[in-house]
């Protein structure tokens, strides 16, 4: 298969052009297309300055012109490139100028056709484009080549694409052929014919046998299992990895990896597959919001919060587009309804999780997020856009994984889009029962286009079998605890915490039981109830019965008190467990009703900050007694009756300033109206000067880059001219022709050296009149035929004897340019005076 490489630059790229193709043989076997940002209307010089650099022929690609081996092609100006299959494919920029995106639109198309052959490679520019291309180019197994920016004249593109991460090499422009070379020599070729056999042969356990070293290095050092990871995809992106550093050997690479734990890393994020987008797949996404989600939120009580699970949520993209989803659906199918969204989104990566929870995304989401959803779900900022915090709220993200971690529970919705295709099925079968678990009865799963849910039919009932929808059918899970309960590590292989040993006494052993037996009875049923909380709140020891007080909340285990607080306790202990960290003496909260499952419970509260013995310092402990309804209830009666009643005119009073502090508070309140309403005219005109000046920001840039280009290309010009320049006058210095050009005014152009020998000339004289000059020619009438030969055209050419005996033949010729003007005359003077002589003497003999 013949292997292509897309190469994008922009500002500054022609001298890393010329590096790259300098140093690129011309027999790779591969093609080679160019991208660079262009002015639209200028025309390209790029491919005929190309050629200088490389014997591969140079084309200006052109409408469905076939891509050839050895050979380059340099997208013409105004276009965007594409590949389809063999042949390249042009069309018209969809944006504005400034906000076009070349680079990004040709990578992608490579990374759709060659998958893992694909190669791209971003030189010196501006701007980010090229980073989305890579990072396509990387999920499909391809190759992602950056020229290391401090090499770069201009360092944006490749700082961009380094910083996401999606290089696999970098380094100068002149290295980078020879490490691309030395990449695909290396690299696996696999023919149709073994792609085909690979893909029929059933996975087996014995395939992985030659990774387990590298299996349980990744293990030891991510503690993340991938043994049960499809053999296909683990083998063609370790060979990947082996190909980038040159390794031909699996032991080798084994070594390596066990002496350099950053590559270990490098290949952990190399497995986890992070291919998204916002609204991947629109059909699925339009079918859930017109249709799926109406029909749930017609159901859900309005009292509860709607609950869903992004399951491998990789940058947040899909995780954003179900709030959007969720929010539109809502506002078309119940707009008075005020329901609460929460969505736990949850990735292996970190790295992917800081960037979901950061929210920032490029400017290019515009290629896949409407405008009208970028005006009402993003912030627009200079070089991204912001996840507007009306969505950010609703989504929670977290480090977990899908095959170590307990699951997310009492879910409305489960999406999980091309994560089980990497699984094998032996996973994918206890994964699937897990979502069946976690999910509400009629709770929806939603799969990627190339999964199903396989034979487990009595789980799950299709709801749009072509776009992977299911309903999840009130099932009895029990009946599949073995799949459930195999799900997670057994409890019996996990590190048991060491209890610490007690102070040994010289009481028999007997008597230490029985103490301590004694104790612990005492303590768990006639101790009050209490927990030890750390500095952020997590309970970290537990004291007698706290269920009326405490419980565990739902989803994944969080040991927060804040957390686990009934109703009727949490706001009180938030506000006393501020205050504690202040004061020296406990603080008592009398009569808190907690609402229980038994009912209404009154409770006594204490709160101290442990101060001694070392091992408690800093904690806070927080103890629970119970109180007799009754008791709080008369306490309350008799503090009612004892207060005595206030005179008339003390309630006339209050009722006067009760009204005043009505009307204060009504002026302010329109003051403060007519301020709000002032700020956000005022904030809307920021906001959309700050648009415009984006975009007018934008097209500068774009347009910068665009004269950059043109700049270097006319230097590049200059310097050939320069060359020819000097070529010509080495040539004619050369020739024993004496030689003067003049222009039509007749001034001196441009002579050469034997010319100042006749006629005083030096660099000076450039531009005087030819009348002006002292000549050893013997010819007063130079100048009359240097005037009659430009005004008739006709060439003069006459022998002149000059004041020291010597003869020239003076030849007088128009000067005509390559567009066939006359612009001048040139005088060529040959020195004929051994012809003269030798004529002289043969007249005397005769």
């Amino acid at each position: 298969m013949m292997r292509i490489v897309g190469i994008g630059t922009s500002a500054g790229g022609l001298t890393a052009l010329a590096d790259f193709f300098r140093n690129t043989p011309s027999d790779t076997g591969m093609a080679f297309l160019v991208v660079q940002h262009l002015a639209p209307t200028q025309k390209a010089l790029l491919p005929e300055l190309l050629q200088l650099y490389t014997d591969m022929p140079v084309h200006e690609a052109q409408q469905d012109m076939a891509i050839q081996a050895d050979s380059v092609y340099v997208i013409p100006s105004n276009r965007e490139l594409r590949v389809h299959q063999y042949t390249l494919k042009l069309s018209h920029p969809g944006e504005p100028r400034g906000l076009r995106l070349p680079i990004d639109v040709l990578f992608s198309s490579l990374a759709s056709v060659q998958n893992e052959h694909a190669i791209a490679v971003v030189l010196s520019g501006m701007g980010a484009d090229g980073t989305l291309g890579l990072q396509a180019i990387k999920a499909t197994g391809g190759l992602a080549v950056v020229q290391r920016p401090d090499s770069a004249e201009f360092d944006a593109m490749p700082r961009s694409a380094v910083a996401a991460g999606c290089a696999d090499i970098v380094a100068p422009a002149n290295e980078l052929p020879a490490r691309i070379l030395a990449y695909v020599r290396r690299a696996p070729e696999k023919d149709d014919e073994q792609e085909k056999e690979l893909k029929q042969r059933p996975p087996t356990q014995a395939s992985l046998t030659g990774l387990d070293p590298i299996l349980k290095l990744l293990k030891q050092h991510t503690r993340h299992d991938f043994s049960l990871y499809k053999p296909t995809t683990l083998n063609r992106r370790i060979e990947r990895r082996m190909a980038i550093h040159g390794f031909t050997s699996l032991k080798d690479y084994t070594r390596f990896l066990a002496d350099n734990s950053q590559e270990v890393q490098l290949l952990f994020r190399e497995l986890l597959i992070g291919v998204t987008q916002f609204f991947r797949d629109p059909d699925v996404w339009n079918h859930l919001i017109q249709t799926a989600l109406p029909d749930m939120l017609d159901k859900h009580p309005s009292d509860q919060t709607f609950r869903a699970w992004i399951v491998g949520c990789s940058t947040g993209e899909e995780a954003y587009s179900l709030a959007m989803a969720f929010t539109e659906a809502l506002e078309h199918a119940a707009p008075e309804q005020d329901l609460k969204l929460q969505i736990f989104a949850s990735d292996i990566s970190p790295e992917a999780i800081a960037v979901a929870r950061q929210g920032q995304y490029p400017l290019n989401i515009e290629n896949d997020v409407s405008q009208d959803r970028l005006k009402q779900f993003f912030i627009k900022h200079e070089n991204h856009y912001q996840i507007a915090p009306v969505i950010r709220d609703k989504v929670l993200f977290a480090q977990h994984d899908i095959i170590l971690d307990p699951p997310f529970t009492k879910l409305d919705l489960i999406v999980c889009r091309n994560l089980l295709i990497y699984f094998d099925l032996k996973l994918q079968q206890r994964i699937l029962p897990l979502f069946h678990y976690s999910l509400k009865p009629d709770g929806l799963l939603m799969l990627g286009n190339s999964e199903t849910v396989g034979r487990l039919n009595h789980l799950f009932a299709p709801l749009q079998p072509k776009m992977r929808l299911y309903r999840s059918k009130p099932h009895e899970s029990a009946r599949h605890f073995d799949l459930l309960l195999n799900s997670f590590p057994p409890m019996s292989t996990l590190s048991k915490e060491h209890s610490v040993p007690s102070k040994k006494t010289h009481l028999p052993e007997a008597i230490n039981s029985l103490q301590s037996a004694a104790d612990h009875v005492l303590l768990q049923v006639y101790s009050p109830a209490a927990v030890v909380l750390n500095a952020d709140a997590d309970i970290v020891y537990i004291s007698g019965r706290t269920g009326k007080y405490l419980e565990p909340a739902a989803g994944k285990a969080n040991w927060n008190i804040h957390a686990m607080a009934r109703e009727g306790l949490r706001e009180p202990l938030y506000n006393a467990l501020k205050r504690a960290r202040d004061e020296v003496e406990p603080i008592e909260l009398k009569g808190l009703l907690v609402l229980s499952d038994a009912g209404t419970q009154a409770v006594d509260v204490t709160i101290q900050v442990l101060r001694e013995p070392d091992a408690l310092k800093g904690m806070t402990m927080v103890v629970f007694r119970d109180v007799p309804t009754q008791a709080v209830a008369s306490t309350h009666r008799k503090s009612a009756s004892d207060a005595k009643p206030d005179s008339t005119l003390q309630i006339q009073r209050y009722q006067q300033e009760i009204e005043s502090l009505k009307q204060q508070a009504k002026t302010s309140r329109e003051e403060l109206l007519a301020s709000n309403e002032e700020l956000q005219s005022t904030n809307e005109e920021l906001q959309s000067a700050n648009e415009e000046m984006t975009t007018s920001k934008e097209e500068m840039q774009s347009m910068n880059e665009e004269l950059q280009t043109i700049n270097t290309e006319l230097q590049t010009k200059l310097d050939d001219l320069a060359l020819a320049q000097s070529d010509m006058q080495n040539v004619l210095n050369s020739i024993e022709i004496a030689v003067m050009f003049l222009d039509q005014d007749l001034n001196v152009r441009r002579y050469t050296e034997r010319a100042s020998t006749i006629i005083s000339l030096r660099e000076t004289d450039i531009g005087r009149p030819l009348s002006d000059l002292t000549s050893s020619l013997r010819y007063p009438e130079l100048q009359e035929d240097a005037r009659q030969t430009l005004n008739t055209l006709a060439v003069s050419e006459k022998q002149i004897a000059t004041m020291d005996d010597r003869w020239f033949s003076v030849r007088i010729m128009p000067y005509r340019r390559l567009d066939n003007v006359i612009d001048g005359v040139v005088i060529t003077m040959f020195d004929i005076t051994n012809t003269k002589n030798l004529e002289s003497a043969l007249r005397k003999r005769t």
